[in-house]
C-alpha cells in the first residue's frame, strides 16, 4: 500500500509539472506570436522601402536590410509528381526521411521479411500519463 501512495504522489507531481509546462508554453506562444506579428509589420515596411527605391540591400548604423527572393516549391498533384520522379529518376528532389506511419503499415504488411536495406529501427519504452477522469 505504501508503494501505491508513492505512485499516486509521483503521478500527481508529474501531472502538476505537465500542467505548468503547458501553461508556460501557452504564455510563451502568445508572447512569441505578438512579437512575430510586430516583426512582420516592420519587415513589410522595410520591403516597401526596398521596393520603392529598388534596392536589394540598405546599410544603416544598426544593421543591413537585405531584400532577397525566396522560393518554395509546392506540389498540387502528387500522383503526377510521383510519375515525374519515377520517369526522371529524380528521387533527390524529395526530402530524405521516412514517413513513420506509412512505413509502419508497410512493415506490418511484410511481417517476417525484415527491414529493407539501409533502414534501422530504434525502439524504446515511453511513459504516458492520463489524467484521472474524476
Amino acid at each position: 500500500m505504501n508503494s501505491q501512495i508513492n505512485l499516486d504522489e509521483t503521478v500527481e507531481a508529474y501531472l502538476a509539472i505537465r500542467g505548468e509546462r503547458d501553461r508556460i508554453r501557452q504564455e510563451y506562444e502568445e508572447q512569441d506570436a505578438a512579437l512575430k506579428a510586430d516583426m512582420a509589420h516592420l519587415e513589410a515596411a522595410l520591403l516597401e522601402i526596398c521596393n520603392t527605391i529598388n534596392a536589394n540591400s540598405i546599410n544603416t548604423k544598426r544593421g543591413t536590410v537585405i531584400r532577397a527572393l525566396k522560393e518554395r516549391f509546392i506540389c498540387s498533384d502528387w500522383d503526377n509528381f510521383k510519375t515525374f520522379i519515377r520517369e526522371n529518376d529524380a528521387v533527390d528532389c524529395l526530402e530524405r526521411r521516412i514517413h513513420q506511419g506509412n512505413f509502419k503499415t508497410y512493415m506490418e504488411e511484410h511481417e517476417g521479411e525484415g527491414l529493407p536495406p539501409g533502414v534501422n529501427v530504434m525502439r524504446e519504452f515511453a511513459i504516458t500519463i492520463r489524467k484521472s477522469s474524476k
